[in-house]
């Protein structure tokens, strides 16, 4: 190492000047971010020679801090063709419905307060009527994802005991969360019936002894299994759990919680038939095909569920006042006009047809001297929803493949992705797309913003 190397990094003070002659914000944050920056500059000065001299540190610390010290959460335009995409937020919300919680969250609110007596209430009761009328259900709450409704109610419901759940169940659910590590953490057993392909009602009935204490019935719903296959129905199971006096309990996991066949999605199980069913306790996503925030949906029957709200667990992983006012709205629109309001349920339902003609039309904005250097050629795609959700469909959409004489797709990725309205594409043979199954209409113009900067 040499002496001047050293001598060459700036200090703090130094780049603090001129950080607050460009008017950074937020003076704390901006220091603590030019002194890990600076860091990283001494390690390379200790290790090894350093290559750049201290006008280009100054500007290279500043340009990364002007990145990270800005919003670290921001709107992007979702150009994947996944609707339910997890890395960008899954279930997107209507305009219409931010603001309407915004506004009513822009004060105290009556969050736990009866207003009719003035006594203390519960968060539960302003939506666990709503969930209970459109499933039909005794009783509902939510939690903050699925996953720790799954818990929560294993616990409840069986901890200490034994879980039974068919080999051809035990999925992972993402981010290597596996359902036989959430019965561990619940401090329940798991007692594993059937095979991976085939499991028979006798395959329960004969797993069954004094140590049980629940079923567990778990909708495959991030993949399928086809073939020589065999599934014990839920209703059997219920008959068995009442047989044995069990509970059976349900994890659907994405949860439709209406049947939009006839709108152009695809349907596997309605909560509500579930709940017809018997079912003990059934749990699903708020942010899937619900079009909610993040959240878990717990409903059965009232005194499993009175109990559930006791648990101690159920205070760890409640939901706060917006998580309640969002789902609240998405709930009230689907006592209304689901398809309508639901931002989420909009894009999915988009036919080829319709999304065709907004890209024809989106291609009519684009400057004429970008299609020198870049060209643009529609094609037709098929889609997932994301997130898990319904593995089998594929749907119908539209996406611009763009080829460049000046960038490789990779290039392009990150160029887009680094654009003052970042844009999300992806890359397949060798070629960079935007997808407008997934582009909300009011950032079209954004997107054409992004693709002006980014290719002009």
């Amino acid at each position: 190492m040499k002496n001047n190397d050293l001598l060459n990094i700036p200090s703090v003070s130094q780049i603090m000047q001129i950080a607050e002659k460009e008017k950074f914000h937020n003076n704390r944050y901006v220091k603590y971010l030019i002194k890990q920056e600076l860091q990283k500059y001494r390690d390379v000065a200790k290790n090894g020679r350093l290559e750049l001299d201290r006008n280009s540190i100054i500007k290279n610390i500043l340009s990364k801090v002007s990145l990270l010290s800005d919003s670290s959460i921001k709107p992007v335009i979702n150009a994947t063709g996944i609707v339910l995409h997890t890395g960008l937020g899954r279930a997107p919300q209507s305009k219409k419905i931010i603001n309407k919680v915004a506004k009513r969250l822009s004060a105290y609110v009556n969050l736990e307060l009866d207003l009719e007596n003035g006594k203390r209430g519960q968060r539960q009761n302003h939506v666990s009527n709503l969930i209970s009328s459109i499933v039909g259900s005794e009783d509902a709450l939510i939690v903050n994802n699925n996953a720790a409704a799954v818990l929560l109610s294993l616990n409840e419901l069986a901890e200490g005991k034994e879980v039974i759940v068919s080999r051809g169940q035990l999925v992972e659910i993402g981010g290597s969360f596996r359902i036989p590590d959430m019965i561990k953490k619940s401090g329940c057993r798991l007692v594993e019936v059937g095979t991976t392909n085939r499991t028979h009602i006798s395959d329960y009935e004969d797993a069954i002894t004094k140590n049980t204490g629940a079923i567990l019935w778990v909708h495959t719903s991030n993949y399928t299994i086809s073939g020589f296959t065999k599934e014990v129905l839920i209703e059997e199971l219920v008959c068995l759990g009442k047989k044995k006096r069990i509970s059976v309990m349900v994890d659907l996991g994405c949860g439709e919680v209406l049947d939009l066949s006839e709108n152009g999605i695809p349907t596997n199980i309605v909560v509500g038939d579930v709940v017809k069913s018997g079912s003990s306790v059934i749990t699903f996503s708020g942010d899937k095909l619900l079009g909610g925030p993040q959240s878990g949906i717990i409903v059965g029957k009232k005194s499993l569920i009175t109990k559930i709200k006791k648990n101690p667990i159920a205070r760890t992983v409640r939901c706060d006042k917006w998580t309640i006012a969002l789902l609240e709205e998405t709930l009230r629109s689907a006592q209304e006009d689901l398809v309508r309001e639901n931002l989420t349920l909009s894009l999915l339902m988009a036919d080829r047809s319709k999304i065709l003609k907004r890209v024809e039309n989106f291609l009519k904005l684009i400057p004429k001297n970008i299609n020198k250097d870049h060209k643009m050629i529609i094609e037709e795609t098929f889609v997932e929803a994301g997130s898990g959700t319904l593995p089998a469909e594929k749907f119908e959409s539209i996406a611009l493949k763009i080829t460049s004489k000046k960038y490789s797709p990779s290039a392009l990725s990150k160029l887009f992705r680094k654009a003052k309205y970042p844009v999300i594409g992806f890359i397949k043979n060798n070629n960079f797309y935007l997808d407008f199954k997934s582009i909300i209409p009011f950032q079209e113009k954004f997107l054409l913003s992004s693709i002006i900067e980014t290719l002009d």
